[in-house]
This record gives structure tokens, C-alpha cells and sequence, in this order.
């Protein structure tokens, strides 16, 4: 049976299974520590006319606190089957649905805790923007794989056809230098467009700050913004020399976004086939993804720095 205290003998073991090193996980344990006491409180304590204690009777399988948190964790990074984490862990199929649902609601209140989660309301963007260092930023669009829904309207709301097939999408919004998810939009059906998002929510950026988009979103031009873009090729025309250039340059900047949604989906819960039914769970997930992301980037910025400073001394 999978156990925290197992794995964390076999480092390179530890991260495949949770994303994160073992400094990092004794990072956020303390944090989650508080937010799971404040879930059982609010949850379980407040305005409960309760027989006994709450913690007493037959003891948790998943009673230690690290192993909770390692269990949330592998259940994000690989997103096996309820099925086979029940097997691993020693629980049953039920068991297993009740502790991924709590105990992703706790993961997410603990990265929020620790600072780590994106802004999600457009009103607050520009604030949230204006304190970082140097105010340029890259806007990206990234679409998740569902299953099929039933519902013949549904099946026409989600289906992408970029993608050839049903997804849902979101907005990211990143720094250039830290490489730190600063903005997250709503979950979306795939067959919105990125710019349409853009329209919706309405994006206010500092002033003067610079924003690199894709060709995804043509016609978006925020006030007040330099806005870098690749240049389209005229129907029937070939692109000039010129913008090619320019093109192969904007596509060297722009690598750092996509790398930005890689480590986002180091999680394969958001990129792998999305298999929950939950409503606003694919939203949550999506969340906390970010949210890992932005921990790993902090925890080890200053061990790239000191590599890069030794590889140029």
C-alpha cells in the first residue's frame, strides 16, 4: 500500500508521483495542515449537533496529514482510475470519490493560503499586474480533452474544431520574467474562441506594459498596451522575408508560454481525457494545476539563478 513515508525514501520516486520535491511538499504540509482544520471546522463542527467528538470511532486509512496530502497530490499528477487509487491506498471506489472532492476544495484553499493561486476576477487584473517587475506579460489560450457528452447541445457547445474534438478552454495570462501564472479565466466550452474570452471578461493591462499573443487572438487590442503579434500570411500571398523574421522572432519570445502550459500540465489530471462529472470541478482542477505550477516556479527560481550565474561567471 502507497504511503507517504514510503515513497519519500526514493526522491526521483516522490516527484513522478506528486509533482513536487520533497522540500517543496514540506513547504505547503504546514499550510494545509491549517486549511484542513479549518474545512473540518466549518464542515463537521459549526452549528453540528454532533453524538461524539468528531475524529472518534474506526481510524482513517488516510489519517496522517502528509498522507493526505500526498494522496491528493498523486491523484493530480497522475490521475489514475478511483478504481485502481483505492486499490493503491487500501480504500474502497466510494471512499476514494468522497476523499478526492474534500480534499481537493482543502488543496485549493491551501494554495490560496500560501499565495500560489492566479487571480481569477477580471476586475482586479490590473492591480494584480501592475506589481510585477518589468510589466511584460504573454496571454495564451489552452483547451483540456472531455468526454463526449450525451446531450446532442452539449456535444455542440464543446466540441472544438481546432482540436477535432470536445474540450473546455481557458485563458492564462502569464509574467515574461518569473514565468508565474498571474491570471487564470473562467472555464469555458471549447468552441469559444480565445479573443471572444478576452471580450467577455474584459481585460484591463497596465499602462505601457507590453503583451505577446498568438495569431488566436487577431483583432485583440487592449488600451493603453504594446501588443506583439505574428504576422498572417495574405491569402493566395507568400509572407515577405521580412515578416517571416520577425515571426521566427516573436516564436523565440513566445516558447516561454507554451513551456508555461507544459508545466501547468505536468498535473494529468488537466491533460489527460477529463473524466469527472462534478460540476465546476474542471474549473477547480484547472485552479489548483496553476496553482502547483506557480509553487515549483517560486521554490526554484533561485536554484536556476545560481546556475545561470555560474554558467556566465
Amino acid at each position: 500500500m502507497l504511503s507517504c513515508e514510503k515513497v519519500k525514501e526514493h526522491p526521483k520516486r516522490f516527484r513522478a508521483c506528486t509533482s513536487l520535491d520533497i522540500a517543496e511538499f514540506e513547504q505547503l504540509l504546514p499550510h494545509f495542515e491549517r486549511s484542513w482544520n479549518i474545512f473540518v471546522d466549518e464542515t463537521f463542527i459549526q452549528g453540528k449537533e454532533r453524538q461524539r467528538q468528531y475524529g472518534g470511532g474506526r481510524k482513517a486509512t488516510l489519517a496522517k496529514m502528509e498522507d493526505k496530502l500526498f494522496f491528493i497530490l498523486f491523484y493530480f499528477k497522475t490521475y489514475p482510475l478511483q478504481e485502481v487509487l483505492g486499490l493503491l491506498f487500501g480504500i474502497s471506489q466510494s471512499q476514494v470519490n468522497v476523499w478526492v472532492h474534500r480534499l481537493s476544495n482543502v488543496l485549493r484553499m491551501t494554495l490560496g493560503m500560501a499565495q500560489y493561486l492566479p487571480e481569477r476576477d477580471p476586475a482586479n487584473l490590473e492591480a494584480v499586474l501592475a506589481q510585477c517587475d518589468g510589466l511584460e506579460f504573454m496571454i495564451d489560450g489552452t483547451e483540456r480533452r472531455i468526454q463526449r457528452p450525451s446531450d446532442p447541445q452539449q456535444q455542440k457547445k464543446y466540441y472544438s474544431g481546432k482540436k477535432k474534438t470536445h474540450t473546455c478552454k481557458n485563458n492564462i495570462i502569464v509574467d515574461a520574467f518569473t514565468r508565474q501564472v498571474q491570471y487564470l479565466s473562467q472555464t469555458y466550452e471549447g468552441k469559444k474562441s480565445d479573443k471572444k474570452i478576452c471580450d467577455e471578461e474584459g481585460y484591463i493591462f497596465p499602462a505601457k506594459s507590453l503583451l505577446h499573443k498568438d495569431k488566436g487572438f487577431q483583432g485583440y487590442e487592449p488600451e493603453g498596451v504594446i501588443a506583439f503579434q505574428p504576422r498572417k500570411k495574405p491569402r493566395g500571398q507568400e509572407l515577405p522575408l521580412a515578416d517571416r523574421f520577425f515571426n521566427r522572432v516573436m516564436n523565440s519570445v513566445r516558447i516561454i508560454v507554451e513551456h508555461i502550459i507544459s508545466g501547468i500540465k505536468r498535473c494529468r489530471i488537466v491533460k489527460d481525457i477529463f473524466r469527472n462529472t462534478k460540476t465546476g470541478f474542471d474549473d477547480l482542477v484547472m485552479d489548483i494545476a496553476c496553482g502547483l505550477h506557480n509553487l515549483r516556479t517560486t521554490c526554484r527560481q533561485p536554484q536556476l539563478d545560481d546556475e545561470l550565474a555560474q554558467l556566465f561567471a
